[in-house]
C-alpha cells in the first residue's frame, strides 16, 4: 500500500493542522513559495523512524513523513522545538550505543535496536519526560498517528474513516460491514 500526499493531508486533518498550513505545504509545491519547512535532518531521521516502525506493507514513507511534518512542524513552532530536540536525543543514542555521530548512519536493524535499547518502546509518551519519554512523545507517537490517521493507514487497521477523513459518498451509502 502506497501512501500518499492525500493520506499525509488527511492525517494534518486529523491533527487538526490541514488549514493553513496544508495550504502552505500545496502552495510551496505550486509555485515555489517557502514557508519555514523543518530542517533536512529532521525530515531525515524521522523518515528512519518511521522506516523501522511503520509495517513493511506500506511504501512511499519519505514522501509521506516530509509532507506530514512539513505541515506539522510550520503549524506548530513549539512542537517543532520539541521534535528537534527529540532527533538530537535519537543522535545522542546512536552515538552512545554505536559510535555514530547521527541516528540515519544505522542500518535499519541498528536503528531499531537503538529504540529497545533507549527504552523508547517501554516509556510512556511525555514531552516534559525525559529523553526516552520525549523521544517516543515527539517522534515515535506522531509519526505512527500520522500513519493510523490516514486513509491507507486506517485500511491497514480496519479504520474506514480515520479522524479528519470523512471516507467519501461511498462510504456512508453502505450498510456497517
Amino acid at each position: 500500500m502506497e501512501l500518499t500526499r492525500r493520506d499525509a493531508l488527511a492525517a494534518l486533518a486529523g491533527a487538526g493542522v490541514v488549514g493553513a498550513s496544508g495550504a502552505a505545504v500545496l502552495r510551496r509545491d505550486a509555485d515555489g513559495a517557502t514557508g519555514e519547512p523543518p530542517a533536512a535532518e529532521t525530515v531525515e531521521t524521522a523518515t528512519a523512524v518511521a522506516e523501522v516502525i511503520y509495517p513493511a506493507a506500506v511504501s512511499n514513507v519519505p514522501e509521506f513523513v516530509e509532507t506530514y511534518l512539513s505541515g506539522r512542524l510550520e503549524a506548530r513552532p513549539e512542537h517543532r522545538a520539541g521534535v528537534e530536540g527529540a532527533v538530537a536525543e535519537l543522535d545522542r543514542f546512536a552515538d552512545a550505543f554505536y559510535d555514530v555521530p547521527r541516528y540515519v548512519d544505522l542500518d535499519a536493524d541498528r536503528r531499531l535496536t537503538v529504540l529497545h535499547r533507549a527504552n523508547v518502546d517501554e516509556n510512556d509518551p511525555d514531552p516534559d519526560g525525559g529523553p526516552a519519554e520525549r523521544v517516543r512523545y515527539y517522534v515515535v507517537n506522531d509519526l505512527l498517528f500520522a500513519l493510523y490517521a490516514s486513509p491507507t493507514g486506517g485500511e491497514l487497521v480496519g479504520i474506514e474513516n480515520p479522524q479528519g477523513h470523512p471516507g467519501g459518498a461511498d462510504s456512508y451509502q453502505r450498510g456497517p460491514k
